[in-house]
């Protein structure tokens, strides 16, 4: 399915969102632990979801609000896109997803995850990106650098499971 296909409705509910020190969207994040053992299974869950996103970034754009990345987690990787407010590019990094958040928890993927954890750890590292908590140079920070994402998360913060009204985000 291609996200030409996919009616999204506003608001729209994003897992996590990244917003720079000036309370922008700079990243829309999708979460997901993908059941399926096949890998044709997978790569069509992904590709789904990957479509999704950039629905999600156009309807987001017809609202005037460009969001100019879109990451996309699942248990094994991490893959980070651009976007215009028109064009979704390929992958612009990819990241092994263990290598990153076994960082912030050590056994992670030892064990069963569950989404929730998932997003906790994505925040953790962002806000490790952000304000170095954890560490000087968090696990990805030079290729996160190199996409031109590392800038614009510097004194930033997340948000989890939001709803995202155009310029707005809804708040309980």
């Amino acid at each position: 399915m291609i996200a030409e296909d996919l009616e999204i409705e506003m608001p729209i509910d994003v897992d996590i969102i990244a917003l720079d020190k000036d309370d922008r969207i700079v990243a829309l994040i999708e979460v997901k632990i993908i059941q399926a053992q096949e890998t044709a299974a997978k790569q069509r869950i992904a590709a789904y979801m990957i479509s999704w996103m950039k629905a999600a970034l156009a309807k987001m754009s017809e609202q005037r609000t460009v969001i100019p990345y879109a990451m996309f987690v699942d248990t094994e990787q991490i893959l980070i896109f651009k976007w215009d407010g028109v064009n979704l590019s390929e992958p612009v990094c990819s990241l092994n997803t263990g290598e990153i958040l076994r960082y912030y928890q050590p056994d992670f993927g030892s064990k069963s995850i569950f989404g929730h954890t998932i997003e906790t750890l994505v925040e953790a590292w962002l806000h490790d990106l952000a304000y170095h908590w954890k560490s000087e140079t968090p696990p990805a920070s030079k290729q996160i650098a190199e996409i031109g994402l590392l800038p614009m998360l510097a004194g930033g913060t997340t948000k989890s499971e939001v709803r995202l009204g155009g310029n707005f985000i809804y708040r309980d």
